[in-house]
């Protein structure tokens, strides 16, 4: 068993991980990170990259099957190729791990393959392939991200009942796949293979789609994708599954109704736990809470002097740029610096077709606060640059102080979404008033009109 001393030990490589050694590093630290994966974690393997890989390759087979006629562009038959899709993630992939390793190399950041769990008071030990290494270090951050959540009677056999990994890696179409959740990563990956040619249902406990997301905005999105071809059971459950001669017999409870839904594979897209098995919390003192989250202050630190957390494994959306701003934030505050993370200004993002992205509060979040709020909206279907995309479903909503005018909320239902909200974003960080937004001069013709005359509609 070697020893080695540092300054800081970071158990994760993903998001949160890798940007936090990487900061350290820059700052001075010596630091090394412990993964027994990949660099980049769930996010980079399998999960926020090859979604979106998946995804825009599959709405550009869907936009070649029907949508170019109109302009003016005249194809053959169009087929699939879902192992060349396939291999194309599977570059995206590695290309960018390879860029976290170089990252690493630029900040002297030793990457430690292995399995880490706390152990004696400063000390990180590593089960490796050939025993264990023990890391001395004055700082532990724990970055260990999130799993997929089970539900009783649908456990993951890997092929059919399935989580969003394996959704990632079908090797062929399903001709008819249910999703459990109707939460982002099920609507995005039922969105995939709806696209690619599979009958998709989706099946919610709630009665509406995306928990947490303003209502209206969502709605509207459900709407489309039921044009796209989705199907939606809500308010219902599942209650279990039988496999036979390599279909799925789905049990599936809406009110007083049960009904039996036949199909390739389930997934299961109810939501992720915090991954912390094996890290040795409790023998080190480590208090989590009832859903398994490890406890910090305000300062990412834990009760255990020395030891930090972020991301998944604590309180807070399960975001990937959550978890880097707190690895950022964690490090800084470490290094004697003013981290911070401004909670109230974190997006959220639904890569469907259209994108739906929001930032601050929803209406219904503004009612339950008592805020007395205004409102102003503006639809897709009323700017230039969107029919010049053929992309004029949506609106943009924004919500204000009514007294103050600063903005709460921001809800973007419309193409390229994910970058206008960044507007949005920097509003809330700084506290702007939807005339900030009104009055700044945005180009023409452009999307993010669409920002402006909404933030124009909040002074009526």
């Amino acid at each position: 068993m070697s020893e080695t001393e540092f300054d800081l030990v970071v158990i994760g490589a993903g998001p949160g991980g890798y940007v936090a050694a990487a900061r350290a590093g820059k700052l001075g630290m010596r630091v090394a990170c412990v993964d027994k994966g990949e660099l980049g974690g769930t996010c980079l393997n399998v999960g926020c990259i090859p979604s979106k890989a998946l995804l825009e390759s599959s709405e550009l087979y869907r936009e070649t099957r029907g949508g170019m006629d109109k302009h003016g562009i005249v194809l053959g038959e169009v087929g699939l190729n879902l192992a060349a899709m396939m291999e194309r993630k599977e570059k995206i992939v590695q290309n960018m791990s390879g860029g976290v390793a170089a990252l690493f190399r630029a900040h002297k950041v030793e990457h430690v393959k292995g399995t880490g769990r706390l152990g004696k008071a400063g000390q990180v030990v590593v089960t490796q392939e050939d025993g264990e290494r023990t890391l001395a270090t004055k700082n532990i951050l724990i970055a260990t991200g999130s799993a997929p959540i089970e539900l009783p009677g649908l456990a993951f056999d890997g092929e059919r009942i399935i989580s969003s990994t394996e959704a990632l890696a079908l090797s062929e179409v399903p001709q008819r796949m249910v999703v459990i959740g109707a939460g982002a990563i099920g609507l995005e990956m039922g969105s995939v293979w709806s696209r690619l040619g599979a009958e998709v249902l989706v099946v919610e406990y709630l009665d509406h789609i995306l928990p947490g997301v303003d209502k209206e905005v969502a709605g509207q999105l459900q709407r489309l994708l039921k044009r796209q071809g989705l199907e939606f059971k809500l308010g219902g459950s599942a209650k279990g599954a039988k496999v036979k001669k390599g279909k799925v017999e789905l049990q599936v409870v809406a009110g007083e109704e049960e009904s039996a839904e036949a199909c390739d594979c389930v997934l299961v897209a109810v939501g992720r736990k915090p991954y912390t098995e094996s890290l040795g919390l409790a023998e080190a003192g480590v208090e989590t809470d009832e859903r398994g989250r490890v406890q910090v202050d305000g300062n990412f630190r834990t009760n255990v002097p020395g030891v930090y957390a972020i991301g998944d494994v604590i309180a807070g959306p399960m975001l990937a740029h959550k978890a880097e701003e707190e690895g950022m934030a964690a490090v800084e505050k470490m290094a004697g610096k003013a981290g911070h993370v401004h909670y109230a200004a974190i997006p959220s993002v639904v890569y469907t077709h259209p994108e739906l992205a929001s930032v601050g509060f929803s209406e219904e979040q503004a009612k339950e606060e008592g805020v007395d709020y205004a409102v102003g909206k503006y639809q897709f279907r009323a700017n230039a640059r969107a029919h010049c995309m053929d992309a004029i479903d949506g609106l943009v909503k924004i919500i204000s102080d009514a007294k103050t005018d600063r903005v709460l909320g921001m809800h973007i239902l419309g193409a390229q979404a994910s970058h206008l909200i960044a507007e949005g974003v920097a509003v809330v960080e700084f506290g702007g008033s939807a005339e900030d937004i009104a009055r700044t001069v945005h180009a023409h013709p452009s999307l993010s009109e669409v920002v402006k005359e909404a933030a124009w509609a909040v002074q009526g």
